[in-house]
């Protein structure tokens, strides 16, 4: 059993031990007939990412393929409440989502994380810890320009952030670092919702069979 932390040395990493299972991945892979991995959407807020990433979900279940949807907004409104937007904000929230992502792709679920997580550092984290725990990740860069974005604003985010309602706003306030080479680039203002789901659906399949 693991040693649990006093009071005085509370988050002190020197206290914690993981605790391996007895049912390993492979075992889990055999049973269920499939390998988790994680597609880490990301690009700017209207871009399209709990989109696409709502259609795929639908589509994996639909082939008896278990998925799960990690959104960026459902995740504010309970793990991460207690973060804002600042960079050091932000990171923490990747970085729980990223977290939160490996242990489902360890079950075995194809996750579909869609988070603006506009810094570069934060995103290439969470790709080392799935690299560290041999889990495949596949960041999708869903692609628009902040004029596409901004006409789209479904929210009214940008209008707000420009009115100086909402501070800390990616592509206003702070800048959104583009992937330098994601494993998918969808370009939602040059395709349909459809074309970018077929483009994840192939991607995946292809990955599977390698």
């Amino acid at each position: 059993m693991a040693a649990e932390p006093d009071a005085n040395n509370a988050g002190n990493t020197r206290f914690i031990r993981t605790e391996p299972g007895a049912v390993t991945r492979e075992v889990r892979v055999q049973s269920l007939g499939m390998r988790g991995a994680t597609v880490w959407f990301t690009g700017l807020s209207g871009a399209g990412k709990s989109t696409i990433a709502i259609e795929v979900e639908r589509r994996l279940v639909e082939q008896r393929i278990a998925a799960y949807r990690v959104d960026g907004d459902n995740l504010r409104a309970g793990l991460c409440s207690d973060l804002g937007f600042s960079p050091e904000d932000r990171a923490r929230n990747v970085a729980r989502a990223g977290e939160a992502c490996t242990m489902l792709a360890d079950a075995g679920i194809v996750v579909l994380a869609s988070l603006v997580s506009p810094f570069r550092a934060d995103r290439d984290r969470v790709r080392a810890v799935h690299a560290s725990r041999g889990i495949p990740f596949f960041e999708a860069h869903v692609a628009v320009s902040l004029e596409v974005a901004e006409q789209r604003d479904t929210k009214g985010l940008y209008r707000r952030a420009r009115a100086g309602e909402i501070a800390d706003f990616t592509g206003i306030h702070q800048p959104y670092e583009e992937p330098l080479a994601p494993e998918l680039l969808l370009e939602s203002a040059d395709s349909t919702i459809a074309q970018c789901v077929e483009q994840v659906l192939a991607h995946l399949q292809s990955a599977a069979r390698s």
